[in-house]
């Protein structure tokens, strides 16, 4: 092919002004990220945590961290943060290598992290919490309270966290103590602040302070690492996401330019579906009733339950939700009131007594006051029911299998033994031990206080199963949420409290989180076309 002069010369001017792009990029070094990891790999026993993962973070971004539980995203998290040491790989800050041997270090780096489970010291204060172990506020020998306190306070009023700076963080909730431990990262002054599961225990008006705070962060050129397996959060405020499979790097995503569709099947390896809310229930005898419940938190409560239905309950943090299900399965003193099982008074004074009376309990924090984490997953699952698995004194072994094995698969378990320790499981899996142990007892009444907190969406749709399964049983399920789309899909009726009183109670059809949100801030009055 013949080129004429004028081609020949456009030609040139094209090759000459890539070789100068080329040149400028060459003389140009890119921005580093503020944080690489690459090659990451950690291994438990003969199990792989991580394998040659990798991520990349910028300063002022909100970057998100998912995958189903198990996937490795707690585990590079911990990393990054010191709590957890990688048997192989490197990571970077600045573009510079780094050694994080332990959480000390990474506070020195600039990184803070906020654990799924808190690593809080309950018999110690919230002031004294906020205090150990933080660099910023240097103490001699002697504690000046005082200047602990002074230092303290802002953080807590930033997160929107009213207690005593004096109070024993044994006696906050879990919503009070997830928000002390972000109160704490952020008197840290960190230029990294992994959250891991942030808002797994905090109600809606506590999300919205904390996305206050994290576009506050963003806006200051703190870097955020977000773990969670909330898709609306993701979206909401993620500038991307980095999905984790099998501890292996799938893919990072613009978050602008993908799906939820996109990522579950790249979280997963397949699609997803998602069941809808079954209809028709609730239409049984009254198998609990409650009159004008009186404890310590709670005054003057008062709902039913019938056979074949979820009641839902929702409130903010401190309304009394948990403090309901401790009441009603004997943990906490009723002072007045009545209490009726199918017709019939009767008066918790243990669990033991609220297991006879047919009432089950799944605990809001699974590995405080759930599960025995040292303990295996058959010795979780079974410890309810002992008393129909012995002869002699001595346990049947084979007794305990063999019933355990058909609940192990309608829960779909995942575990790599029934001896394996429970501490060594996912989230969502040892959610499912603690659910094993209440199908085995086949409670009438079964109070649910956030059963999915801080477990992938797969793990979620298997307990809404179980959900469905047990009110098609003809059971009584209580189901507390901080998430108001999921007691939208999961209940027949929502009760909704407030500072331990009901202040409504909504059937599905009519029910609309800004109705609830509205009565669980006690506005006694909705304009008609905004509720």
């Amino acid at each position: 092919m013949r080129i004429t002069g004028f081609e020949w010369r456009r030609r040139s001017e094209k090759s000459d002004r890539r070789k100068r792009v080329s040149h400028l990029c060459y003389d140009v070094p890119p921005v580093p990220n503020l944080l690489e990891a690459d090659g990451v790999s950690k291994h438990y026993g003969g199990v792989a945590a991580l394998r040659d993962a990798r991520f990349a973070l910028a300063s002022g971004e909100v970057h998100a961290l998912i995958g189903e539980n198990g996937a490795g995203k707690s585990t590079l998290a911990k990393i990054i943060a010191g709590a957890v040491r990688a048997d192989r790989g490197s990571i970077a800050m600045d573009g510079q290598p780094v050694a994080i041997g332990s959480p000390l270090d990474a506070q020195r780096l600039g990184i803070g992290i906020i654990y799924q489970e808190l690593d809080l010291f309950p018999h110690l204060t919230v002031a004294e919490n906020m205090a150990i172990g933080n660099l910023r506020l240097r103490e001699g020998r002697l504690v000046r309270f005082r200047r602990m306190e002074a230092f303290c306070r802002p953080y807590l009023e930033q997160v929107g966290l009213s207690c005593g700076l004096r109070q024993m963080v044994v006696s906050l909730s879990i919503g009070q103590m997830q928000l002390l431990a972000i109160a704490r990262a952020l008197s840290m002054n960190a230029r990294i602040l992994v959250m891991d599961e942030p808002t797994s225990a905090l109600f809606d008006d506590a999300v919205e302070r904390l996305f206050g705070l994290i576009r506050d962060l963003k806006g200051r050129g703190v870097a955020i690492v977000y773990v969670s397996h909330k898709m609306d959060e993701i979206f909401r405020i993620c500038d991307r996401a980095t999905v984790l499979r099998d501890g292996e790097t799938i893919q990072t995503l613009e978050a602008r330019a993908t799906t939820t569709r996109e990522i579950i099947r790249l979280m997963v390896g397949r699609d997803l579906q998602i069941a809808g809310r079954r209809e028709h229930r609730g239409t049984g005898d009254v198998v609990l009733s409650v009159e004008d419940l009186t404890t310590d938190k709670l005054k003057s409560v008062s709902f039913e339950v019938r056979r074949g239905e979820v009641l839902g309950v929702a409130g903010l943090v401190g309304a009394g939700r948990s403090e309901l299900g401790a009441a009603l399965f004997g943990l906490d003193r009723i002072r007045g009131g009545t209490i009726r099982r199918q017709g019939r008074p009767i008066s918790p004074g243990s669990a033991r007594e609220a297991m006879q009376h047919g009432i089950g309990l799944v605990p809001e924090d699974r590995r405080l006051e759930g599960l025995m984490m040292s303990m295996s997953v058959l010795e979780n699952s079974t410890m309810a029911v002992l008393g129909r698995m012995q002869a002699l004194g001595f346990i049947r072994g084979r007794q305990e299998k063999s019933e355990l094995a058909p609940v192990g698969r309608q829960l779909a378990l995942n575990c790599p033994s029934l001896g394996a320790a429970v501490a060594t499981l996912s989230g969502g899996n040892q959610q499912k031990v603690l659910l094993a142990r209440w199908l085995l007892l086949d409670p009438d009444v079964l109070f649910l206080d956030d059963p999915t907190r801080g477990i992938d969406i797969g793990a979620k749709q298997d307990i809404y199963r179980i959900i469905d399964d047990l009110a098609s049983a003809g059971k009584g399920v209580i189901l507390v949420s901080s998430e108001l789309p999921e007691l939208l899909r999961c209940c027949d009726r929502i009760l909704v409290l407030s500072r331990g009183r009901v202040t409504a109670s909504y059937d599905a059809k009519e029910a609309t989180q800004e109705k609830i949100m509205a009565s669980a801030t006690n506005v006694t009055a909705l304009r008609e076309g905004r509720a």
